[in-house]
């Protein structure tokens, strides 16, 4: 079915044809609002007098270009929001171009890339402002050639009346004169050309020839570089001994602020040199420093007395707990990880007289801009922000703790400073994933019926570390959830796919040890709960049981569930960020030990604009959830972090992956999250194999690090 979108008359205001000529629409994709668009000059979007997040324009050359206000850091969405526009506009959407928005982020809503939200949010406005733009050129094909609209056709960036063809290039100085219409009518999906089909990213050319396109790329004339030494949590400086660094060749001083020793100098390379030469003393802040040993026994304590905060409650529990005849009873725990991008923290800022210039990655530019104002004493609309392309980002880059180290040099040394992290800074510089052990149980009545659930979860500086309406919520009569926060000098953050990157393995590791317990098979135990979910809910339901269910029969499926000889098989499925993902990983023994040797994925993401974009999304969040619970870890002693570099901070090797094999789930549902749901179920799939395989059963992160996977291999046993 055609889809009809009306907006309000006033909202598609026109107030000028482009100066320059053509066709130029300003709109906001990224608002709550409903889409709003007016036809703007050239000169006012120069001005940035207009408070719209995006412009869309169509010269007299046929060139399509968007202007985007969200940073790029690999989501693909420089790629697949041209797509989008293409489609709606028909034109060949190799003309299509996006440029990153005006560095003055002020004019702009809501420019952040996290939470797997950018697709969702821009989808309707993006398809609007592309039928908007295609049924005002229709309006001025019309009135040139005398003809009713109704006779017109689009296609391939031309209007089209028999054998009559006008090139939208030709129309968009007179398109630009046509009021803005008050409804247009959106393809039937079945009639897409360009969405749904594969696309290569249009940054490639650029990164392959190593043009600039990073933070690091940055340069500016006059400016110093810097580096800094940073406390251990829980400490701040006592004395700085910055003799021998300052005679290093291409050192220009050293200078200490908010407990940091920072090194300013010509380059990066003897700014690292000098820091060996530092000599710094630190002291406790409180006279507590905290290591990993303690961090367990913390966890061990609060689960077993500490006050939790309930965050759901569903029934009798205590009644459940009471009468059942069989409960299952397990805990998990999971370490602090690092974010670790390939492009380590850095930034550029220039404090001047009439305010801060800011260049570089983030996830979060106005919150870079409104702490660079805070640190100056100056109003934000003095700070402007450039956003170059993240070399990764996974939540690191939402915080604006090296964009405010940046801005606090510029400003002390009256000098334009480029600052950046080593990998050491990176991994030992905090804003982790926190670290979380959860304690589930399960009650079983006599027919093995699931009868009563809890979870209690303790967090470092989690927040609520649990997702107290996630399945299996909804399909339990009795149910309690709760939630206990330590407070930490270690600072946290949000990790890709927050909470649920650890929380879903855990869950699903354990309904697999329930299902063992009540003698029913992985994949028909999920589908019952979801059954009854759907039946006979209890309390509210804040997942689609449907597209849950879809997703772990297909899934089933599609990696013949049950059907192989010598393979084991696990199950894991999880639903985050909007969307689906149902996972079956397949192990077997080989001398002695579990091989994994392949992962099926199932993913309900609503429409894939791209496939070559959604399929690279689900591969690398897999690698990255296969990897980090497989061999990653973060241990402390003394405030200190014992992991430095990759040689210690262990990462997944490319000959270390199986094959994966993906599908999606075509339902014509409008686009859901995708950069993170694929990453929670993959240690869950991992860990049911590998127990279904050696019957030993891992519940604590790494796993490699565990007494239960002495001897595990990944992909290729030889």
């Amino acid at each position: 079915m055609e889809k009809g979108l009306k907006t309000n008359r006033r909202d598609f205001l026109k107030i000028a044809a482009t100066a320059g000529g053509g066709l130029l629409i300003g709109f906001n994709w990224s608002g709550c609002d409903s889409p709003k668009m007016k036809v703007v000059s050239d000169e006012e979007v120069l001005n940035s007098a207009l408070n719209f997040n995006s412009y869309l324009s169509i010269s007299p050359t046929d060139h399509v270009v968007i202007y985007s206000p969200n940073p790029e850091l690999g989501q693909n969405i420089k790629t697949s929001f041209p797509m989008i526009v293409a489609e709606e506009l028909d034109v060949d959407w190799s003309k299509v171009r996006v440029q990153q928005a005006f560095l003055d982020t002020e004019k702009y809503d809501r420019q952040v890339t996290g939470g797997s939200g950018a697709m969702p949010h821009s989808w309707e406005r993006l398809r609007t402002a592309g039928a908007t733009a295609r049924q005002m050129l229709l309006e001025a094909a019309a009135k040139r050639l005398g003809v009713s609209i109704n006779d017109l056709k689009t296609e391939n960036g031309q209007v089209i009346h028999g054998s009559k063809k006008l090139t939208y290039g030709e129309l968009a100085n007179e398109a630009a004169l046509v009021p803005v219409p008050e409804n247009v009518k959106l393809k039937n999906i079945n009639d897409f050309k360009i969405i749904g089909t594969p696309v290569k990213n249009v940054d490639n050319k650029a990164m392959f020839t190593g043009q600039p396109l990073y933070g690091l790329d940055i340069y500016r004339e006059g400016m110093v570089h810097a580096m800094i030494q940073r406390p251990p949590f829980g400490m701040k400086l006592k004395s700085v001994d910055a003799e021998a660094a300052k005679k290093i060749k291409g050192v220009k001083d050293v200078v200490t602020f908010k407990e940091n020793v920072a090194i300013i100098g010509e380059a990066t390379w003897p700014l690292m040199k000098a820091r060996k030469q530092l000599k710094v003393q630190y002291e406790p802040i409180d006279g507590k420093l905290e290591s990993t040993a303690y961090h367990n026994q913390i966890f061990d304590d609060m689960l077993n007395t500490g006050k939790g905060d309930v965050k759901r409650q569903d029934g009798d529990v205590n009644a459940a707990f009471r009468t059942a005849a069989k409960v299952v009873k397990s805990e998990y725990q999971c370490p602090f990880l690092s974010h670790s991008p390939m492009e380590p923290m850095n930034f550029f800022a220039h404090v001047k007289a009439d305010g801060v210039e800011l260049v570089g990655p983030t996830q979060t530019p106005d919150r870079a801009r409104n702490a660079a104002a805070e640190i100056c004493g100056i109003s934000p609309d003095k700070v402007t922000v450039e956003m170059t392309r993240l070399g990764g980002g996974f939540g690191r880059r939402l915080r604006a703790d090296f964009v405010e180290e940046a801005v606090e040099l510029s400003k002390m040394l009256n000098a334009p400073v480029k600052l950046t992290w080593s990998r050491e800074d990176d991994i030992t510089g905090g804003a982790y994933r926190p670290a979380v052990k959860y304690r589930f149980e399960a009650a079983l009545d006599s027919d093995n019926k699931l009868i009563g659930y809890k979870l209690r979860g303790v967090g470092i500086n989690a927040g609520n570390c649990t997702r107290e309406n996630n399945f299996p919520s909804g399909s339990v009569d009795n149910l309690l959830i709760e939630s206990l926060e330590y407070k930490s000098p270690i600072t946290t953050n949000a990790w890709r796919a927050p909470i649920t990157n650890f929380l879903a393995f855990a869950e699903q590791s354990f309904l697999d040890e329930v299902a063992e317990a009540a003698g029913k098979d992985p994949v028909a135990f999920r589908l019952e709960l979801l059954d009854r979910a759907k039946s006979n809910p209890v309390g509210e339901i804040h997942y689609e049981i449907d597209r849950m269910k879809k997703v772990v029969e297909t899934v089933a499926e599609k990696s013949g569930w049950g059907k192989k000889q010598g393979v084991s098989q696990g199950i894991s499925v999880y639903f985050s960020h909007r969307s689906y993902v149902g996972q079956v990983a397949e192990a077997r023994m080989v001398n002695g030990a579990p091989v994994l040797d392949k992962i099926y994925a199932v993913t309900d993401c609503g429409i894939v604009v791209n496939p070559t974009g959604a399929d690279q999304q689900v591969r690398g969040g897999m690698v990255d959830g296969m990897g980090h619970a497989m061999f990653t870890n973060m241990t402390f002693t003394d405030g200190i972090s014992d992991q430095k570099n990759f040689d210690s901070y262990r990462l997944i090797k490319m000959k270390e992956i199986p094959e994966i094999e993906t599908h999606f789930i075509k339902n014509g549902i409008d686009p859901t999250g995708l950069g993170e749901p694929a990453l929670p179920p993959t240690g869950g799939a991992i860990a049911n194999a590998i127990f279904k395989a050696s019957g030993k059963r891992v519940r604590n992160q790494p796993f490699m690090e565990q007494e239960e996977m002495k001897n595990v291999k990944l992909g290729d046993p030889s």
